[in-house]
């Protein structure tokens, strides 16, 4: 949540500068500028700027970033964005003001401004604020009036009474927070507007402030903003008629040069720091504000999720046994070790959240995944029906999913049958509130082979010669213009050897990975305690209805928003098809209907089905890699399905451990199995004594140095992202607690050297299960069904005509 600064902050007293930026457009423009949020601050830090603001064009998409950035490098913030306002009258052009937030109550109106603008109004491709609104919500924010403002239109038209009765209308409703921006980028009418605002100033007691209205940070980037702004527009660089609405002048000037810029009038660059001191929001992260579940008056929420999960636990093991090697005992324990965390940890009413849509969703017969990631390692989640698959039985550790040494959100990925999945959605909307209910904003990028292409267009290259070009970037994932002039021998000679195709690629390479549009995320959704407005501003793509956070997955959750993953999966959409489609023919001939939750995990046929690599359209085995993969592993159990999930990646698949795996399953090394302890055979048993799981990094430390779960969980953390520092520590922790337990010095440091390398290979086990089990159902359905189950795939991707 935002607050405003306390009086006499440190920062505010230090300001001391000859200017402040108060106009600057990032990338999440989306359509006029090149500059990226992190460049930006580290140019300020370089030019020794105190304070800088942040104003795109019509959105906040990048405010999280951007003040985060900015704070870590001791650069104060100040929140802003380019209005464009709407007029009573419809046919008069909108006018742009700039707005900047002094404090909370300033943000929350911008917020609900752009939220209500981007909702009911739209003009093209800008939200239209109405300019009736700003009356109703001026509190706290500063109004910077330039030339494309009314003000600046009626003055630069000579029309100063208009013009000062504006201002005076704008004045009543910004009180001691009306500046006219005065700008010198060499464009044609701001000589004339600046002459009008002195005067006006002069008559009405209006303070000017300088600016340079930055969209890219050096003069040199003008090419590329130009390049950028023509992609945007669907232009040509070298088209005469195209409009030229910036100058090279628009870069992020020093302080000095603009000092120097308005040396005739050295008070304007001198208020920019003045309203600078005046604008005071502070940002606080890494505070969650979970919406308020509804529980009996008798019932806390932690009193609740006990009483639930108890029952759920009962209910499930009325119906299934405690898997082999456990007692009832063992599922009891656990279930109040992990709902201790949980309450501790403040974190019942996410479950519950949870728990009550997915439960509502499988009332209402729309098909739920049985798990995805880690949240598959929570008995509390089997117990209160979020997943179906029992942790206990598979081995899976709750401490991968919510660790208590280490607080962070629970975030349970959920699928859903695509048919059902936006019923579910709208359900959540109506018990907590449409206003409080919203899904996420996505960003795409220029990626290396669009902006080749994009940029190919804008010099004017015929689309042939082009594409030739873009074709030699290699087809991987996430691919740069860098890597492939690596990677490509072809590209690096045309490079080297052709001007022209220089200049095609550098100016490509400029832009590259610059914020290019915003969509909606895949099926992040957020449920706020109060109006959304309160936590983030919402955005509405042109010609749609659907609304979504203006602050993506990562900044929605710095902003203390918690975020629910509803993902639609087509594969549970088919089970649920074929079922249908069985127990029809089954009700006719008399016959009791299929539960695809109750089928034998070691039936025959479908295992002869996988060893035979029968696998296409069953779900995650059908590709060529994984059917060759099967061919080799023969896969004879549930274990060996959950292993494939797990080693189809490009790590195993390179680093040797699939033919270690596939040989040790086959008999096909020298000796025994070595589990490099004996203490860690159980461990290790059901991967042949490879260590293939990040569960079994945990376990390892576990067992073998006496860490707890929690301990263990941050080891691997620490293994993965591969820290020197932290991983020197760890190491000595891991041998100091082995040989505290008898274990040599020399065994144990092998051991954490084998742990550390397969860490960076090591995938998480819930998942692999979770999946697995639905890989196994569509098996199993394609082995002793296979017409209905290959007519439901065909249904399901009757729309691919591709």
């Amino acid at each position: 949540m935002i607050g405003d600064y306390a009086a006499g902050s440190p920062r505010l007293v230090a300001m001391s500068a000859e200017f402040i930026h108060l106009h600057v457009h990032s990338e999440y423009s989306l359509t006029d500028s090149t500059i990226r949020v992190g460049d930006l601050v580290d140019a300020c830090v370089r030019e020794g700027m105190p304070a800088v603001a942040l104003t795109d064009q019509s959105n906040l998409f990048a405010l999280v970033k951007f003040y985060k950035a900015a704070e870590a490098a001791g650069i104060k913030p100040i929140a802003g964005c380019d209005l464009w306002i709407a007029e009573r009258d419809e046919r008069a052009p909108p006018q742009r003001l700039t707005v900047l937030c002094q404090n909370r109550a300033g943000y929350l109106n911008l917020s609900r401004l752009l939220s209500r603008a981007y909702a009911t109004h739209r003009h093209g491709e800008n939200a239209l604020v109405h300019i009736d609104w700003l009356g109703e919500a001026s509190e706290g924010l500063i109004v910077l009036a330039g030339r494309e403002s009314d003000i600046g239109r009626l003055l630069i038209g000579g029309r100063d009474d208009a013009a000062r009765v504006r201002a005076e209308w704008l004045r009543e409703r910004f009180p001691d927070r009306l500046y006219l921006e005065a700008t010198r980028t060499h464009k044609a009418t701001e000589e004339a507007f600046l002459d009008g605002a002195l005067a006006l100033g002069a008559t009405l007691d209006l303070p000017l402030v300088a600016s340079n209205d930055v969209r890219f940070l050096h003069r040199d980037d003008f090419e590329a903003h130009e390049a950028r702004v023509c992609i945007h527009a669907g232009r040509v660089l070298a088209d005469p008629k195209r409009p030229r609405d910036y100058t090279a002048e628009q870069y992020l000037k020093s302080p000095e040069q603009m000092a120097a810029l308005f040396k005739d009038l050295p008070e304007l660059a001198l208020n920019s720091v003045e309203l600078a001191k005046r604008c005071n929001l502070e940002l606080s992260f890494g505070k969650y504000f979970l919406p308020a579940f509804p529980v009996p008056s008798d019932h806390t929420l932690a009193s609740f999720i006990r009483d639930n999960a108890r029952a759920g636990l009962a209910d499930r093991l009325s119906k299934h046994p405690p898997a082999a090697g456990f007692a009832r005992e063992d599922y009891e324990k656990r279930l109040e070790i992990e709902l201790d965390v949980i309450v501790q940890m403040g974190f019942p009413g996410y479950f519950l959240i949870v728990a009550d849509f997915i439960n509502w969703a499988k009332q209402h017969d729309i098909p739920v995944g049985p798990g995805r990631g880690s949240g598959a390692g929570s008995l509390v989640a089997y117990a209160l029906g979020i997943t179906d698959l029992d942790p206990l039985q598979f081995d899976l550790l709750f401490e991968r999913f919510l660790n208590p040494e280490r607080v962070s959100m629970p975030d349970f990925d959920v699928d859903f049958c695509m048919e059902g999945r936006d019923r579910v959605i709208r359900y959540v909307a109506e018990k907590y509130g449409r206003e409080r209910v919203s899904q996420i904003i996505t960003y795409g990028t220029m990626a290396a082979k669009a902006v080749v292409r994009d940029v190919g267009r804008v010099l004017g290259m015929s689309y042939g010669y082009v594409d030739r070009i873009a074709k030699l970037v290699p087809f991987e994932l996430g691919i740069t213009l860098d890597d492939a002039l690596t990677k490509e021998p072809e590209l690096k000679r045309l490079y080297e050897s052709e001007e022209e195709i220089r200049n095609l690629i550098d100016l490509a390479r400029s832009l590259e990975g610059l914020t290019r549009n915003a969509g909606m995320h895949a099926g992040g959704v957020v449920i706020a305690p109060s109006v959304l407005t309160d936590f983030a501003p919402l955005y509405c793509e042109e010609g749609s209805t659907s609304v979504v956070t203006q602050f993506d997955k990562d900044d929605v959750e710095a902003a203390g928003l918690v975020k629910f993953d509803f993902l639609g999966l087509r594969t549970l959409t088919i089970i649920d098809w074929a079922v249908a489609s069985i127990n029809r023919i089954r009700a006719s001939q008399g016959e009791p209907p299929l539960d695809i939750n109750a089928i034998p995990m070691d039936d025959a046929p479908t295992y002869a089905l996988l060893k035979a690599c029968r696998t296409t359209a069953v779900f995650q085995l059908e590709s060529r890699g994984m059917k060759d993969l099967i061919r080799r592993l023969q896969p004879d159990c549930f274990e060996d399905i959950v292993a494939l999930v797990a080693l189809f990646r490009p790590g195993p698949l390179q680093s040797g451990m699939v033919d270690d795996f596939i040989n040790r399953k086959h008999g096909r090394i020298e000796g025994p199995i070595d589990y490099l302890h004996p203490d860690l055979k159980p461990t290790l048993l059901a991967t042949y004594g490879v260590i293939l799981y990040q569960e079994q990094v945990m376990q390892i430390a576990q067992v073998l140095a006496g860490y707890t779960l929690g301990g263990a969980d941050l080891l691997r953390r620490a293994m993965g992202k591969k820290k020197p520092e932290e991983m020197a520590k760890q190491r000595s922790i891991f041998i100091d607690g082995a040989v505290a337990r008898g274990v040599r010095q020399q065994q144990a440091a092998e051991i954490f050297d084998l742990m550390e390398k397969f860490a960076g290979y090591g995938f998480n086990k819930s998942h692999s299960a979770a999946y697995a089990l639905l890989s196994y159902q569509t098996a199993y359905l394609k082995a002793h069904y296979p017409a209905a189950f290959m007519a439901a795939v065909l249904s399901a991707d009757m729309d691919h005509t591709d």
